[in-house]
């Protein structure tokens, strides 16, 4: 979670006909925004057995029946086999078999779910990867004593092999580590257990708004938890206690009227981000327009005459617009024009620090020969403005 000096972070919950939403505000700014729509639910995450429909050779790939609208897409490059990954997908699979995938990314257009054997349960503090081996680290700890000194303590934590440890887990209490990792592993052998089942069914659900906005955030913890009604604090208050016991003295219960967005004037800022223009300082803006191929971002100066500092402002705002409308696939950013190539490096520098905690991997590329910025953003869920649009609306667009 974000934290802006001089303020507190904050998470609000509440429940809106058939919209259930976690928003993060840091300083009274609203920085993550994580809804689910009972009518538009995502899948990501979710871990299913599913049913082999068909294996299409020319693509290498298996369609798999999730027992959704759509079967998914599993690809050659994340089936795994009992000696690991594959060079061939009818090399494992056939028509019929079950196989136990997750979902990667929710289906759009004419596409069903993508998939993969690789199963990875998340935690705030660690990733449950049980077909994977031994224990990995964050790539952000470095190395020295500070790395091995983490692996002695997750060594004693958890039991088996498979672990990511997440960055923030460093200054984390052991005791925490041991109860999260014991969740993890309950939990992967429920789905086990459950593999002799009938296929297609669903063996684990993708985490609801709330619990995804706390396990995005990992050890970084909101300073307080505000649920809307007993119905929602009861529900986190029960997750809490048994998966996250440090976070349940933060849970406060919100009885209305008015609403916890209401108050907050929420609404309006989800609203907001339905459009297209975004206001930034001294009359510059951005235009946001997203297409079935890519989002295209271009960013106005209006009356200011420092293109740098123009740019610098619309970075970070970029990166925050990313996370808030959940876009996904291809970027491209047209960035007011600037004199010197110092300026454009800075700003690259700039751009990639701003989307570096990003929970969806966001990867800036650099400045095409006309002078754009291209980036991608990996696809997590439903995108905002779909699960905005009227029900019964299919936007046929890229989550």
């Amino acid at each position: 979670m974000t934290r802006a000096t001089g303020g507190p972070v904050e998470l609000l919950v509440d429940r809106d006909g058939p919209f259930t939403r976690a928003a993060v505000l840091a300083g009274g700014r609203l920085t993550d925004l994580h809804i689910d729509r009972a009518d538009r639910s995502s899948l990501v995450g979710a871990v299913f057995l599913g049913r082999v429909e068909r294996i299409v050779t020319g693509l290498d790939a298996a369609f798999v029946d999730l027992g959704t609208a759509k079967p998914g897409l599993l690809g050659v490059r994340d089936a795994r086999g009992p000696k690991g990954w594959v060079e061939r997908i009818g090399t494992l699979l056939r028509t019929g078999q079950p196989v136990v995938v997750q979902v990667k990314a929710d289906a759009f257009g004419a596409k069903g779910p993508t998939l993969t054997m690789d199963v990875t349960l998340p935690g705030r503090f660690l990733v449950h990867a049980p077909l994977g081996r031994g224990i990995t680290v964050s790539k952000r700890l470095g190395a020295g004593p500070q790395r091995a000194e983490l692996l002695r303590r997750i060594e004693s934590a958890v039991v088996g092999e498979g672990w990511i440890v997440r960055a923030g887990a460093a200054a984390v209490d052991p005791g925490l580590i041991a109860v999260e990792a014991d969740s993890l592993a309950v939990a992967w052998r429920a789905i086990e257990a459950a593999v002799f089942g009938a296929a297609p069914a669903l063996l684990r659900p993708a985490l609801d708004a709330p619990r995804r906005a706390l396990v995005e955030a990992g050890a970084s913890r909101p300073d307080v938890i505000l649920a809307d009604g007993p119905e929602l604090a009861d529900a986190l208050v029960r997750w809490c206690e048994s998966e996250a016991p440090d976070l349940a003295p933060l849970l406060r219960r919100h009885d209305g009227p008015p609403g916890l967005f209401e108050m907050r004037d929420l609404d309006r800022s989800i609203a907001e981000l339905a459009g297209t223009r975004v206001p930034l300082g001294g009359g510059a803006s951005l235009v946001i327009e997203r297409t079935e191929a890519m989002t295209v971002i271009d960013v106005n100066a209006g009356e200011r005459g420092n293109a740098l500092d123009v740019n610098l402002e619309a970075a970070a705002e970029i990166a925050r617009q990313l996370r808030l409308r959940n876009v996904g696939g291809i970027v491209v950013v047209d960035f007011v024009n600037m004199k010197g190539r110092s300026d454009g490096e800075r700003l690259l520098t700039a751009l990639a620090r701003a989307v570096e905690d990003d929970p969806a991997q966001a990867q800036v590329y650099g400045l095409s020969k006309l002078g754009l910025v291209e980036m991608t953003r990996n696809r997590r869920g439903v995108a905002l403005a779909d699960l905005l649009a009227p029900a019964g609306t299919d936007t046929g667009m890229p989550a």
